[in-house]
């Protein structure tokens, strides 16, 4: 006669079905002739995830090796280190909560834009005008923190705030309308027609650094030697943003590390995280004096005026997304 026995199936056999819903296997890297041509980066051949994922596989992509992952924990790390920054730097928190969210929102663009192809705009839209907010929130803080009392009252300094804001705007437009419209092209003209508008905001937003480096030399403090660094940085970023080094000379061979697109974003997270210590010296500097300079009100308009780029890029973005949408669905007609 059979025995029948009561024993409880294993941990393994119970629980294996729910961990294939909550951690569902990831499909393998494809090639570039696998993915659409807006997905296309120009002498990287491999290491693409493949369209469509579904939104848990574009999280847990974080963890697949292909060729976002370097730049996604690059820009990962950068806001970690800035959250762990702002923990010891209560008083100044504001800066660094920023910075950080918008590091984070470009990780999130690199993770997430392999969904689909409308949602590769939508994230490069969104990218960009965190991009554009980042710009306007460096002047600012400049502004506040990095320049005298002279600066402020001269014309330069009354002008400096409002034509920071539109070049930010002129950036976050001009990266859409090139994303957009130049989908054809390769990689390096969009590239360079999107680095005009940055390096054009650049030169404005350094002009407090500038002022200070020829007035008052290298005496006032490690501040000056650190936006010098961050100079330096953000010229090298520079040159592999707009030039496809070294993954030109050897097609293929620099997918997954070591090509233009990871070094970029290395050396920005670096310029970055140096400059927010050049703005922390600059905030203990500055601090005593500040309230009593610009007084209350102005600095309260000051910090409102944030907003208004960010809602201006914000509208550019979803008229831009809105004009993507209405491509896509021709195309597919």
């Amino acid at each position: 006669m059979p025995q029948v026995t009561f024993a409880l199936p294993s941990l393994s056999y119970v629980c294996r079905p729910l961990l294939d819903s909550v951690l569902p296997s990831l499909p393998p890297t494809v090639s570039d002739l696998d993915v659409p041509p807006l997905l296309r980066e120009h002498f990287i051949l491999s290491g693409y995830r493949p369209l469509g994922l579904p939104w848990r596989c574009c999280v847990l992509s974080l963890l697949q090796i292909h060729n976002q992952t370097l730049t996604t924990w690059s820009l990962l790390l950068a806001a970690l280190a800035l959250l762990l920054r702002f923990t010891g730097t209560i008083s100044c928190c504001h800066v660094y909560i920023i910075k950080s969210f918008l590091a984070s929102c470009s990780a999130a663009a690199n993770v997430l834009h392999c969904r689909s192809e409308e949602m590769h705009y939508f994230l490069f839209f969104l990218h960009s005008v965190s991009a554009a907010v980042y710009q306007y929130g460096c002047a600012l803080a400049l502004s506040l923190y990095s320049v005298d009392a002279i600066w402020t009252q001269s014309m330069l300094g009354q002008v400096y705030l409002p034509l920071t804001a539109i070049l930010s705007w002129l950036s976050c437009a001009l990266c859409c309308y090139t994303k957009l419209t130049l989908r054809s092209k390769f990689a390096i003209h969009r590239r360079i027609c999107r680095l005009f508008p940055m390096g054009v905001a650049f030169l404005v937003i350094m002009g407090p650094f500038v002022r200070r480096l020829t007035i008052y030399r290298w005496s006032n403090g490690p501040a000056l030697m650190l936006f010098l660094h961050q100079v330096v940085l953000f010229l090298l970023s520079t040159f592999f943003f707009c030039f496809p080094v070294p993954e030109c000379f050897a097609p293929g061979h620099y997918d997954l590390a070591g090509n233009s697109h990871h070094v970029y974003h290395a050396l920005r997270s670096l310029c970055t995280l140096v400059q927010q210590e050049a703005l922390f010296h600059d905030f203990l500097w500055r601090r005593p004096a500040l309230v009593r300079q610009m007084g209350e009100q102005h600095l309260l308009l000051t910090c409102i005026s944030f907003f208004c780029p960010m809602v201006c890029c914000s509208m550019t973005a979803l008229a831009m997304r809105s004009r993507a949408r209405a491509e896509l669905e021709k195309e597919q007609r």
